[in-house]
């Protein structure tokens, strides 16, 4: 059985032996009754009978939920055991697993009293219809097949194969589960008590309509790959199909009309049978919105024409472990939705408690998880982390586009297109996190830039996080043209390892006030330092993801993030070697540089020459009162790209700074450059400066 992490648990062991003291032959069955339960943390919780094979000595060994784990509800309940020999007949009794004994060894506990025999009443002498549910007289018996009896502890877990679903491919089983989610919906809104519907292995075909979801009720899978939801929508062309979805504008969702109590469990998605003639943003595999307690684990979705996981305002909810690959594959990159994980916020009001974690994003079209203001009069709610996930191959890794407060701990953002980290007033409000903290992730080989911040008041900590090799700048300060300018006030950069970015480590584009650098290692950034070069003729071949120029002879990943041009058509570099330029994809999810066939050998090319300063810290905007402390930026390559250690622009300048104690020398040119003469401020303990400013 596996269990969500924090449950009380017991060691369950035993050895058997026969009377002349040789290990049995066997094994010990153990299932709980009933099998569907309610944690305060987790969700609904569906367990699985396990079946432990004796060893050669004869012994078994199991971690089983305690039968008194505290906030399981029901509170009472008890484990089945059968004792299944090929020699003899088989022993059943109900064990009771109390958390304060922490190992309990079977057969002792039988032997000592410590079960009750499987047709005992636990209530005592009651009639059969006095029972409460889940009593000896309602529970399954082994050998039945696993199917629900008809009492109530049992109707609380619906096998869909029992209730029209086929699973065979064939059938449009969305109908029927449109049926079973009404019924299992109605059943929970007359006694309160959620139901859950089990979809064992089997590929089920969804098509030309979308499940309007009920409150109360879960989908369960066998595990991705094993229970498949087919979507298409070939008989209604214009409908998005979802698999589920409730929304505010189709269903009236909203707070006082809400979903609650539902897990989305262990089964796949496969979206890539929705066609349409344009976009539509309900196109996703899961859109609800306003949910309260959901629980969304171990899910895989993928190719889905908008959003994969496309839910809004989820209160009191986790979302974990969902692998989302391929998803909005029929957005541009512009248009709303489209992400692996997209999801709204604010509608809950100035906290939203939501953890996403151990999530994973591949090649979605426009983000891999990003969280989006739904309402720019809206309060931006703090409450919400995301952790342990990886975004790769996406237009952006994660992005905030409107949280306050988010946490992001522990991710990995790698290859995505315009940047790893996004902050900014892109989303439909236009408005952008503030307050954030970005802490312990590796933010490497994005295309564009590592990570962006813009359009944002401020107070946002990057700390301790590896930013390294990406296609532009390292770090990027930046106000989006049409979002809000704002001067971004007490953004800190801290403890950074900031290292091998084509342009500047840190690049200072937008307005900064009260701004900490500290203790960040900056190096061996500027390497986009290859002159222009341009080729044709005998030599020059393309593939889909390549040009080869075999006379070249260009420095290692000199031209990344370049913009190669061949006649009408253009690519962005993402590596080279000496002969090869290796190119981004065309857009998230594809496999090619090229819209159409790549070029012909021989195509004439042209690459741009580099930019003549390529510095550690580059102030290109207003920076006022900053402190830069602890800093060492330097270039140990050979030969060297970073040019200097801090730069100040003709357009930039450094005013009231307190800039000491940092190491900038041993760059290729200088340890600073100042276009524009800092004003005012504390300059002090600095090698490398030699007495400036």
């Amino acid at each position: 059985m596996s269990l969500p992490g924090g449950l009380q648990t017991v060691v369950v062991t035993g050895q058997y032996l026969t009377a002349d003291g040789r290990p049995r032959r066997g094994s010990v069955l153990i299932e709980p009754e009933p099998d569907a339960l309610t944690s305060a943390e987790h969700g609904l919780i569906v367990l699985g009978g396990t079946e432990a094979q004796l060893d050669d000595s004869g012994r078994f060994s199991l971690e089983l939920l305690a039968t008194d784990a505290a906030g399981v509800t029901p509170s009472s309940w008890a484990y089945r055991v059968t004792e299944r020999w090929p020699d003899a007949p088989d022993r059943s009794y109900f064990l009771e697993l109390p958390a304060a004994e922490p190992t309990v060894s079977l057969p002792e506990a039988a032997l000592a009293g410590r079960t009750r025999a499987a047709g005992d009443d636990p209530a005592g002498d009651d009639p059969a219809g006095d029972r409460p549910a889940g009593t000896a007289s309602s529970r399954r018996h082994a050998g039945d097949g696993g199917r629900p009896s008809t009492s109530a502890a049992a109707s609380l877990v619906y096998d869909a194969r029992e209730h029209g679903l086929t699973g065979d491919g064939v059938t449009n089983d969305q109908p029927a589960l449109a049926e079973l989610v009404d019924m299992a919906g109605a059943a929970c809104a007359a006694d309160g008590r959620p139901r859950v519907i089990h979809c064992p292995p089997g590929v089920y075909s969804i098509r030309d309509s979308g499940t309007v979801w009920r409150s109360g009720v879960s989908l369960i899978g066998a595990g991705p790959g094993a229970t498949r939801f087919l979507l298409s929508n070939s008989g209604n062309p214009t409908d998005p199909t979802p698999l589920a979805f409730f929304t505010a504008i189709q269903h009236g969702a909203g707070p006082d009309n809400h979903l609650a109590d539902c897990t989305f469990a262990d089964f796949e998605i496969d979206g890539s049978g929705v066609a349409l003639a344009e976009y539509n943003v309900l196109a996703k595999g899961l859109g609800m919105q306003y949910v309260l307690r959901g629980r969304f684990r171990n899910l895989y979705i993928h190719h889905t024409a908008a959003s994969g996981f496309g839910c809004d305002f989820l209160q009191d909810s986790v979302v974990e472990s969902i692998v989302a690959i391929g998803c909005g594959r029929l957005d541009s990159g512009e248009q709303i939705g489209g992400a692996g994980l997209g999801i709204g916020i604010g509608g809950w009001g100035a906290v939203e408690r939501l953890t996403i974690t151990g999530c994973t994003a591949v090649g979605n079209g426009t983000n891999g998880v990003f969280l989006e203001l739904q309402d720019r009069d809206w309060t931006p709610p703090r409450g919400i982390r995301i952790t342990n996930c990886h975004a790769e191959g996406n237009r952006y890794g994660i992005s905030d586009w409107g949280a306050d407060g988010l946490i992001v701990a522990a991710c990995t953002m790698i290859g995505n297109q315009v940047a790893g980290y996004d902050v900014s007033g892109l989303g439909t409000t236009s408005v952008a996190g503030r307050g954030g903290i970005v802490v312990g992730c590796v933010v490497d080989g994005n295309v564009r830039d590592g990570i962006s911040i813009g359009n944002t008041p401020g107070r946002y900590t990057v700390e301790g996080n590896r930013i390294s090799r990406n296609g532009r700048h390292g770090y990027r300060q930046h106000n989006l043209p049409g979002g809000p300018t704002h001067a971004s006030t007490e953004m800190v950069l801290d403890g950074n390892d900031i290292w091998g970015n084509a342009l500047d480590g840190i690049r200072v584009d937008g307005t900064l006030v009260d701004a900490a650098l500290l203790d960040n290692r900056i190096r061996d950034n500027g390497g986009r330092a290859a002159p222009a070069a341009s080729g044709g003729g005998a030599g020059v071949t393309y593939t889909a993801t390549s040009l080869t120029d075999a006379a070249a002879t260009w420095p290692p990943d000199g031209h990344r993030g370049k913009l190669l041009t061949v006649g009408a058509r253009t690519a962005v570099v993402a590596a080279n070697t000496a002969t090869e330029l290796v190119l981004a994809p065309f857009r998230p999810g594809v496999t090619t540089a090229w819209i159409g066939d790549p070029p012909a050998p021989g195509t004439p090319y042209s690459l741009p020459g580099a930019p003549a300063i390529r510095a550690g810290i580059s102030l290109n905007a207003l920076v006022l009162s900053p402190t830069i402390r602890g800093n060492r930026v330097w270039d140990n390559q050979d030969p060297k790209t970073q040019t200097h250690g801090l730069w100040i622009t003709t357009d930039g300048s450094c005013v009231s700074g307190a800039v000491e104690d940092n190491d900038l020398a041993g760059n290729a040119v200088a340890a600073a450059r100042f276009d524009t003469a800092p004003s005012g401020g504390r300059w002090e303990r600095d090698h490398g400066l030699d007495g400036h400013p």
